[in-house]
């Protein structure tokens, strides 16, 4: 699996592609009907910032709800820190964003590991209103414990997510935060985390209106689903998310041995290694809820499994 298509919906609404110079005149769509994708062309010779700067005075910015930032360099690769900066200083300007996506970039234009990423604790701090955030990427990814009292939706996107990062989530008070989605991927690429660091996820101290957990895309899925086995926060959640990894039957058997999963709405395991067998006493086992066992790998040999995204 790659990320091989840009978003088409972001938000609860289409994305539209900012179209700057003067041929897009009178082509733009009401500012608040979409979610603006911003980004740069390839040697264009634009530079990020003009193109947002066109942006920001073209379209009612004050009416904006969302905007996904795609490829934000112009040649060479670059970290994300100057095309963050430049959004975070016009967030004056933009007092209705709700939804910001950072890095709507598909392998063609960079694979994910190759992305390059800073510190991203101003688009929090910068933007008290917003309600959901996403990140993709993880080479140089840097978070701070915050507090935010409106994020409701959380994701980061990487093949291998910096141990900094999980711990700057875990530490995080977002008492709004329903939604949280990690994807954890290797250590080959920054993922240098482990199951101990997902403690605060998993207690239900933490994040008290969380209803939506995924902790995916890991080497040691088998690990991660044996401790959600027993982790409180699953009583209260409606979606579970242990997808993209590699999980097989040592997992899934203890998910069936642990606490019950028959509340849950839906069940998210799908790129997985588990047997036929296994697959049937899931479904079994599980009548009704939602079970997402596509995707599924027959590789025998462990040396041989991957999770769904790392380069």
């Amino acid at each position: 699996m790659t990320v091989s298509r840009h978003l088409d919906q972001f938000h609860g609404l289409p994305v539209h592609d900012f179209a700057p110079g003067p041929d897009a005149e009178g082509r733009q769509p009401a500012a608040d009907a979409v979610a603006w994708r911003i980004s740069t062309g390839y040697r264009s010779g634009v530079t990020f910032e003009d193109v947002w700067r066109e942006f920001l005075d073209r379209v009612d910015a004050a009416r904006v709800r969302a905007v996904v930032i795609g490829p934000w360099w112009e040649r060479d690769y670059q970290p994300v820190a100057r095309t963050l900066a430049a959004v975070v200083d016009a967030a004056g300007e933009l007092p209705a964003l709700r939804g910001l996506f950072l890095g709507d970039v598909t392998y063609e234009e960079c694979e994910i590991s190759w992305l390059e990423m800073s510190e991203v604790t101003p688009a929090l701090t910068a933007f008290p209103g917003l309600e959901e955030l996403v990140v993709r990427g993880g080479n140089g990814l840097k978070l701070a414990a915050v507090r935010h009292e409106r994020l409701r939706a959380l994701r980061f996107e990487a093949g291998g997510l910096p141990a900094e990062v999980v711990r700057a989530v875990g530490a995080s008070d977002l008492p709004a935060l329903e939604r949280l989605e990690l994807w954890l991927g290797v250590d080959e690429y920054g993922g240098d985390h482990s199951v101990a660091d997902l403690d605060p996820f998993l207690t239900g101290v933490r994040f008290p209106a969380l209803r939506h957990l995924g902790l995916e895309n890991s080497e040691y899925q088998d690990e991660i689903a044996a401790a959600v086995a027993q982790a409180p926060v699953v009583a209260r959640l409606e979606h579970l998310g242990l997808a993209m990894g590699v999980l097989t039957d040592e997992g899934a058997a203890a998910l069936l041995e642990g606490q019950p999963l028959t509340h849950l709405t839906s069940l998210d395991l799908h790129h997985h290694y588990l047997t036929e067998e296994m697959q049937q006493r899931l479904t079994t086992a599980l009548p009704g809820v939602k079970v997402d066992l596509s995707d599924a790998e027959t590789e025998e040999d462990e040396e041989d499994r991957y999770v769904a995204v790392a380069e």
